[in-house]
């Protein structure tokens, strides 16, 4: 079945920010929202998971709203309209602070009921899982009826292995002196050129104790001390349905997919867990398995 043709969509969040985005529409009152992940990430880039996703959703009489986020790319300025006042601020990765997502998925959604549909699902890949977490866990009681987790990421972990840990809790103790002096959107020149970030979006994505350490893999497999807060404890706050996928191959998962699930099956094990043999973190090559396994559970 091919995929309809998409529709570009605009919508305004509660705080003032147009976000654009493409909705593939059906004649059913139920929507899947999708969040995308960090990085330079963007709906407008990632066509083949979206022509893969929508025709299978399709067939159920589901239709995909994609948009982007106020984490979409490293940097973009957008306008922050309030009443008559417009105020023009940088957004993208380098700012992002994660729980910001409540605000762009109640908004979402509320964009979404005025187009007719009542019946809601939440999918995120790798961030987008993150935000799906943090959604849940500060908003327990909203209008998603179901959640699809697809490879939830250790971006704590990942950057504390790849600074070393004089490099990260050094970093880390600037980036809060410096969002205290505030000046916490200047950029980290450390970092650069790989990394891109300012202070308030490395110490958000960076913290142990934050909102961003969601699947804390790395403590728990190299038995390192980060947290001083319960581990895991966004993801067993969940109570809804929610199926949760890995790719066997993920880059992101400390060489050992099976162990990762195995440990988030401890913490949750009502949950649907599905593991993708030869796919990535990106599912690349494997976009119509990941299709069809998310239409079948839905």
């Amino acid at each position: 079945m091919k995929t309809s043709k998409p529709e570009f969509i605009e919508f305004q969040t509660k705080d003032g920010l147009t976000l654009p985005g493409l909705l593939y529409r059906t004649r059913g009152k139920s929507v899947v929202i999708y969040l995308h992940g960090n990085g330079s990430s963007s709906i407008f880039y990632d066509a083949a998971k979206n022509h893969t996703l929508a025709p299978a959703l399709a067939k159920k009489n589901i239709s995909i709203f994609y948009f982007n986020n106020r984490g979409a790319h490293i940097i973009k300025k957008l306008y922050v309209r309030r009443g008559k006042k417009e105020e023009r601020k940088r957004f993208g990765m380098a700012y992002e602070k994660i729980k910001d997502c409540i605000v762009d998925i109640d908004s979402a959604i509320y964009f979404l009921k005025k187009q007719g549909y009542r019946r809601f699902y939440l999918a995120g890949a790798s961030t987008g899982a993150n935000k799906i977490c943090v959604y849940n866990f500060y908003k327990p009681k909203n209008d998603v009826e179901k959640y699809i987790l697809l490879c939830g990421g250790d971006d704590t972990g990942i950057y504390f292995d790849m600074l070393g840990k004089q490099k990260f809790w050094k970093l880390l103790s600037e980036a809060k002196k410096k969002i205290k002096a505030k000046r916490g959107e200047e950029i980290i020149k450390e970092m650069l050129p790989d990394n891109f970030f300012s202070y308030i979006g490395f110490f958000d994505i960076a913290n142990p104790d934050g909102d961003y350490n969601i699947f804390p893999f790395y403590e728990v497999l190299r038995k390192v001390e980060l947290s001083t807060k319960p581990l895991f404890r966004y993801f067993e706050s969940i109570k809804k349905p929610t199926l949760v996928i890995y790719g066997d191959q993920d880059e992101y998962a400390w060489g050992n997919v099976f162990k990762i699930v195995k440990i988030l099956k401890n913490h949750q094990p009502k949950l649907d867990y599905r593991i993708i043999k030869g796919a990535d973190h990106g599912f690349k090559n494997h976009e119509e398995e990941l299709a069809k396994t998310i239409a079948d559970w839905l």
